[in-house]
């Protein structure tokens, strides 16, 4: 089984499916088909199947002319919503969200059902990789039962699994998915192997780490290292206001140390798939263990604090301004959870823009690269809300604006001169007798 596979992968006769074409999916499959992979991507979105068929790119930062090429022009990369096709390939990548739940417990739900639709048409020699993000023990306890009964074989003996955690950076114009290294684990020697032959074809280098726990774990620890850092600096962040210090400068200075210290920096919550999601995997996890993660939970509760502490900057700034909070037409600058994205989820806005209309204050946004509120499991009632023109901010209408994510090519200085208020989260702003930094 191991020869055969690798024999294909090497020799480029190995079809690659990808399942879940998304932030993480999509930039994986034309990397694939980039090193001469025929490449088939499933969704069970037909829309998203529909547009890369006609090479048309719904996702911001990826190339658009690069999804014409691969999936119109030398048909390379195909979609479908057909998963009975999984039998045509040699390897199967699954790509799929792992959300919580309304209690902060994991939903593998993605994972599961994505098992259970993939089993029946399983065929021996396959190899398996689950990239979503989890806690220690899924690939080894959830998927590869699932798939062991719904295929009446053997993982390991049958058909390989591995574990690779996605490490996509939306945006970053530094790394891009061929060159961040790629950690692997396998839930045996072969799938291992196996795993490592197929993604050097197309990472820069694979690092290989003794299971799929192990390299479970390895995701999480890097997001965990990042939520509970950035909640540091959050916190640091209201100290130093009520000293009258700017942490934005402080943050400045300690950088120029050049050993121990890494800038990291606040804002107004945490957003997007990992950094607020990822740590209570593991202390969901670790609770079975008996074991209590209370710098993981401390670092949540201050993260999550951070939106009713903008919310307390803005009441007060109004306040100081003879203005109530309810009543006031606020404008949110910023929708996307991360700077030149047009990625929702999870963003802090939508949490921040909840609170001001329980406030009873009257709410707009602008976002160049979110023109609609998209539909999300947390926030139904704000699916379909249309963004404001930059023209119709320049009227200045809004009592207040609250930058929540700082999207480069916005006119700042504008905005500041358009409206009274402005309360910047993102030290996007120069100084300014209008702007409060929150």
């Amino acid at each position: 089984m191991k020869k055969t596979i690798l024999k294909k992968i090497d020799s480029r006769e190995a079809k690659v499916g990808i399942i879940g074409l998304g932030y993480v999916g999509l930039p994986l499959a034309l990397e694939f088909a980039h090193s001469e992979f025929s490449v088939l991507g499933f969704d069970v979105d037909p829309d998203k199947v529909a547009s890369l068929q006609r090479g048309e790119s719904y996702i911001r930062h990826i190339d658009g002319a690069a999804l014409h090429h691969f999936f119109v022009e030398r048909k390379q990369a195909e979609a479908t919503v057909d998963f009975s096709r999984a039998a045509e390939c040699s390897a199967l990548i699954i790509c799929v969200p792992t959300p919580l739940t309304r209690h902060r417990d994991p939903d593998l739900g993605y994972i599961e059902r994505t098992a259970e639709t993939l089993a029946p048409h399983l065929v021996k020699g396959q190899l398996i990789t689950l990239e979503s993000t989890t806690y220690p023990g899924t690939t080894e306890e959830v998927l590869a039962p699932i798939l062991e009964r719904g295929s009446g074989m053997r993982a390991g003996r049958d058909f390989l699994v591995a574990y690779s955690p996605e490490r996509e950076d939306p945006n970053n114009q530094n790394y891009t998915t061929r060159t961040i290294p790629k950690v692997v684990g396998g839930l045996d020697p072969d799938s291992l192997a196996v795993a490592r032959a197929l993604y050097d074809c197309v990472i820069c280098r694979t690092v290989p780490v003794s299971s799929c726990r192990a390299a479970e774990a390895t995701k999480l620890m890097e997001n965990i290292f990042r939520s509970i850092n950035i909640a540091l600096v959050n916190e640091l962040k209201i100290v130093f206001t009520e000293m009258g210090i700017d942490i934005w400068e402080v943050i400045e200075a300690a950088s120029s140390k050049p050993f121990g210290f890494m800038p990291f920096y606040p804002g107004p919550g945490l957003g997007g798939h990992c950094i607020p999601i990822d740590p209570f995997y593991l202390t969901w996890k670790a609770r079975e263990y008996g074991i209590p993660t209370k710098f993981i939970e401390l670092a949540g509760e201050i993260n999550t604090s951070m939106p009713e502490y903008v919310i307390n900057r803005l009441m007060l700034a109004l306040n100081e301004r003879g203005k109530a909070l309810r009543g006031s037409r606020v404008l949110l600058v910023g929708l996307a959870y991360k700077k030149n994205v047009d990625d929702q989820r999870e963003s802090p806005s939508y949490v921040l823009w909840k609170k001001l209309l329980k406030h009873g204050a009257e709410v707009e946004y602008h976002d160049p690269f979110c023109p609609v509120v998209l539909p999300s499991r947390e926030h139904p009632e704000l699916a379909g809300i249309k963004g404001i023109s930059w023209r119709k901010v320049l009227e200045g209408g809004h009592d207040a604006a609250l930058i929540c994510t700082a999207h480069d090519g916005v006119d700042y200085p504008a905005l500041c001169q358009a409206l009274p208020l402005v309360i910047d989260t993102r030290n996007a702003c120069p100084p300014d007798q209008r702007v409060v930094k929150a």
